[in-house]
């Protein structure tokens, strides 16, 4: 919504252009606060073939001292690529107790599977976790809840949601980071009623006095809209929807915004790009009273908006009419 969310208006932050190596589509990048300067890793996707295929995906690294204005490293700084893995993607950022973690999507030839690793130099990352087919959108609480690492994730259920895509947000925890479980829903696709397809987590929920501030990308379908991008046929819309969650139960939904924060509206959302009608938000990073909200914007760029917290708890306490 206009009045409360601004989007940057020099949008979008960054771009293929700015990359000193092959790149195509920037997007889906994890930002966070480090170091007393800004740190993003971003989805670079390269050399298009035809339809949602390219030659390549890599992670790449970008600084900043203002959020605004990126450098972006010479190499990227993550890839994955074995006989069983073909890439690794969509990186999420988060700091616990001072340490750097990075949730990650890698396709392999038997499923997707999210993974979580760890860095401090952004040279060199530890993998501890890769989740069992099918599982992604991961994000991680900044801190333990009930002495227990938190993440908000989406996993795949096809079969049991008989044969569509119907895909909600779910919560796990974990000891060391290597072991998951506890697993609860957290907010199903029903409830949200500005998706008739798919939701999941976005970026990585940030502490306020009335509970956890998350916001969630949801997803509606319209056949009518053809094509809209690079593919033959793309009828997806994706928004951004804000909920709050409980402090010490986070399967806990308090309240949900009952309209979308953000909607595809520029040009750079709504008529350039690889897919058009995609507004993915994947970061949150407090200062003071504000918040940045960094997000992918038709899967091509990355783009900035800002909003008071405060704007967003009321925005997000309009409905409680949460069940499941």
């Amino acid at each position: 919504m206009d009045n409360i969310v601004k989007r940057y208006p020099g949008n979008p932050v960054l771009t293929a252009d700015q990359v000193p190596y092959e790149s195509t589509l920037v997007f889906n990048a994890g930002v966070i606060k480090y170091h007393d300067k800004y740190v993003m890793v971003f989805r670079n996707d390269y050399d298009y073939i035809s339809g949602s295929d390219f030659k390549g995906t890599n992670i790449g690294l970008a600084d900043s001292e203002d959020g605004i204005h990126w450098h972006v490293h010479d190499k990227p700084v993550f890839t994955l690529h074995t006989r069983e893995i073909s890439r690794a993607y969509d990186p999420r950022l988060t700091v616990i107790d001072g340490k750097v973690y990075m949730c990650f999507a890698v396709d392999t030839k038997h499923g997707i599977r999210g993974g979580i690793a760890t860095t401090d130099d952004f040279e060199h990352f530890d993998i501890l976790s890769l989740s069992a087919p099918d599982n992604r959108n991961m994000v991680l609480f900044p801190e333990k809840i009930n002495g227990l690492f938190t993440r908000l994730e989406r996993p795949f259920t096809i079969y049991g949601r008989g044969g569509v895509e119907r895909f909600d947000i779910w919560s796990s925890q974990s000891p060391d980071m290597k072991f998951w479980g506890n697993s609860s829903l957290v907010l199903g696709v029903e409830d949200v009623p500005f998706a008739n397809n798919k939701i999941g987590p976005a970026a990585p929920p940030i502490k306020t006095d009335a509970g956890w501030l998350t916001i969630f990308h949801a997803v509606d379908i319209d056949n009518s809209r053809g094509k809209n991008g690079w593919e033959n046929s793309w009828t997806k819309r994706y928004t951004a929807g804000v909920a709050l969650l409980d402090l010490k139960d986070p399967t806990n939904v308090l309240s949900m915004s009952k309209e979308p924060l953000l909607i595809p509206e520029t040009d750079y959302e709504t008529v350039t790009g690889f897919r058009t009608n995609v507004i993915f938000p994947t970061s949150l990073i407090r200062e003071d009273d504000q918040v940045k909200i960094y997000y992918g914007a038709s899967d091509t760029v990355v783009a900035l908006a800002t909003a008071s917290v405060d704007d967003l708890i009321k925005f997000a306490q309009q409905s409680t009419d949460i069940q499941h």
